[in-house]
């Protein structure tokens, strides 16, 4: 996490180097709306996941473009992308990779070999992720926090940049898996894709089955590392750290700043990593719509996709249908910023 303890003025070189993140934001949008009709706010997120350098769980209905959308991004910053189908019967090998014998024939020589996994990309595509069991999901853990994956003894680092955005069926529970806290925490947004609005839709009927248009590269990778270091220099003045703080620590029904509300609807509340990465992606946030600093309008507009999902709901609101969108909805109206 960057220091946010004070505001740190950019460097004088870093005014253009702001403005060439919000243009490579808009061009990124304008190549992705080729494809994609409307989910404008998902698109949003999906960058600002992206370019603050975390990971992101897509929830959402089969056939809203989810796997599109991802493919479309990663085209049009010229990413090696895969997609793995989770199933029952996926191995943790199936991801990471796994070592094979090979045998020279003129010595006669058996050597073990790794053979890489599909995980070894820019922008890996989890579709269906609470369909297989917690050993193969427990695979991607190394991967997202570290970045590396080890295998045979040995550790091998992963391609940069490295993003992984996971799929979920929101109303398909049979024969599923949920993802445990300790995965959930890994993703720094949940991304909730939607119906689209009745005039998108209209337009996206019409299309039919035409194949969608092809994607010109507009931001190399490279690049996008370069934005990603940027995005990290970008100051957060004091009392928005604060003002993460309060909205952290309300999450906790044991906390003594929780709200009523909190205490009656949760179990557990979100922890520091989640601080460190509402904050992430706010500098993110804000450096894609040009500006030089991070504002509380910021943190609370990212609030509820960093926090919604790393929150464990009670029996009270389980049993009442309460869901942690609702309940953040309540908790962003309660903690006011100081």
């Amino acid at each position: 996490m960057p220091d946010s303890t004070a505001v740190r003025p950019l460097e004088p070189d870093d005014g253009e180097a702001l403005a060439s993140l919000a243009s490579a934001s808009e061009r990124l949008r304008s190549q992705i709306a080729r494809r994609i009709l409307g989910q404008g706010a998902v698109i949003d997120l999906f960058l600002t996941c992206l370019f603050a350098g975390g990971h992101g769980l897509l929830v959402g209905l089969p056939g809203l473009a989810k796997t599109l959308l991802a493919n479309s991004l990663a085209e049009s910053m010229d990413l090696s992308f895969a997609r793995i189908q989770f199933t029952p019967d996926l191995m943790p090998s199936d991801i990471t990779g796994s070592e094979v014998l090979d045998e020279d024939p003129a010595t006669g020589k058996r050597v073990f070999r790794f053979v890489a996994g599909p995980v070894f990309c820019n922008l890996l595509l989890a579709d269906e992720i609470n369909r297989t069991p917690p050993k193969t999901q427990a695979a991607l853990l190394q991967s997202m926090q570290e970045r590396r994956v080890t295998a045979g003894g040995k550790t091998y680092g992963l391609p940069q940049p490295f993003h992984v955005f996971a799929t979920q069926n929101p109303i398909e529970h049979e024969g599923t898996y949920p993802l445990p806290e300790a995965q959930l925490d890994r993703f720094m947004v949940q991304i909730v894709v939607d119906y689209p609005e009745i005039e998108v839709e209209r337009e996206i009927v019409a299309i039919g089955g035409r194949s969608p248009p092809t994607m010109d590269p507009v931001l190399p990778p490279a690049e996008l590392v370069a934005h990603q270091n940027l995005v990290q220099r970008i100051p957060v003045p004091p009392s928005v750290v604060h003002h993460v703080v309060d909205l952290i620590r309300a999450t906790r029904p044991t906390d003594g700043s929780a709200p009523k509300t909190v205490r009656e609807l949760l179990r557990y509340g979100a922890g520091p990593r989640a601080g460190q990465q509402l904050v992430t992606a706010a500098q993110a946030y804000a450096g894609l719509n040009g500006r030089p600093a991070v504002t509380i309008e910021d943190v609370r507009r990212l609030a509820i996709p960093v926090l919604e999902h790393r929150l464990v709901r009670s029996f009270a609101a389980e049993s009442r249908g309460v869901s942690t969108t609702e309940i953040m909805a309540e908790l962003l109206r309660l903690v006011a910023p100081r």
